[in-house]
């Protein structure tokens, strides 16, 4: 074996073998290679972002898998502010109800009377009782939060022998956070012609429901209900509070 020989294998026993040079079409290629997957990746998120999109606007005009919520149902009670049939009706079904499903009700309270030909009412148990009427009519239109109102009338209607009296509607007023002064305006405004019409308005709503004792509850425009001397009656459905909510749930939700 010559020296140059020798000299080459100890070479090569000593050093690391040395790559081969690449060309620059072969190192760009790794690099095309990288581009090219990061460009699909993107392209397949957005291709799954636009479907999600098209899928919630579908959703959202058909109806698809959104949850929708139920028109509201009509829940209305006709009563007479000096009556001992409200006061139950209010305190044993529509405030209880109302305290679980307010959210799914269109709720309306309108009174009793009669509407005479010089565009004033009569009510049942005279003046007094037609002025306690426009009072809570206008307590609910300056507070329309059921929240309010309600408990407005409901402390009203706990005394109602003493409905017109200042000291009790001064005494509610402040229980239930609203402004004496400006239910007095109401009633009292173009000297009593608003508060008039309110109530006019009212008991026109329930002559033309066909509606004649109190308390009268209605639901989906239809008698559900009826307080009268003291006893539920005309109740097919039941005169309990799990019974009218229940019959409200079924309703909201075949809306």
């Amino acid at each position: 074996m010559d020296e140059k020989t020798t000299r080459s294998r100890s070479q090569s026993q000593n050093t690391m073998p040395m790559p081969m040079p690449m060309s620059s079409r072969s190192r760009r290629l790794p690099c095309l290679v990288l581009v090219l997957f990061l460009g699909a990746f993107a392209y397949f998120n957005l291709s799954l972002s636009l479907t999600s999109v098209r899928r919630h606007a579908k959703d959202l005009a058909t109806g698809g898998d959104v949850v929708t919520r139920g028109a509201l149902v009509p829940l209305e009670a006709h009563i007479i502010s000096k009556c001992p049939d409200t006061r139950d009706a209010l305190r044993k079904l529509i405030l209880p109800v109302m305290q679980r499903v307010h959210d799914k009700v269109d709720f309306k309270l309108n009174y009793i009377g009669t509407p005479t030909a010089n565009d004033g009412v009569e009510c049942m148990h005279g003046p007094s009782e037609c002025l306690g009427n426009i009072i809570e009519l206008c307590a609910r239109e300056l507070y329309p939060d059921p929240k309010i109102n309600l408990g407005f009338i409901m402390c009203l209607t706990k005394d109602y022998e003493h409905i017109p009296e200042r000291a009790l509607i001064e005494d509610c007023a402040l229980e239930h956070a609203i402004d004496f002064k400006a239910l007095n305006e109401c009633a009292t405004r173009d000297d009593g012609a608003h508060g008039l019409g309110l109530l006019r308005t009212s008991v026109q709503r329930t002559a033309d429901a066909g509606v004649t004792v109190s308390c009268t509850v209605r639901l989906d425009n239809k008698i559900y209900c009826i307080r009268d001397g003291g006893e539920w009656v005309g109740c097919p459905h039941g005169s309990g509070v799990n019974d009218l909510v229940v019959a409200i749930e079924k309703l909201y939700h075949s809306s």
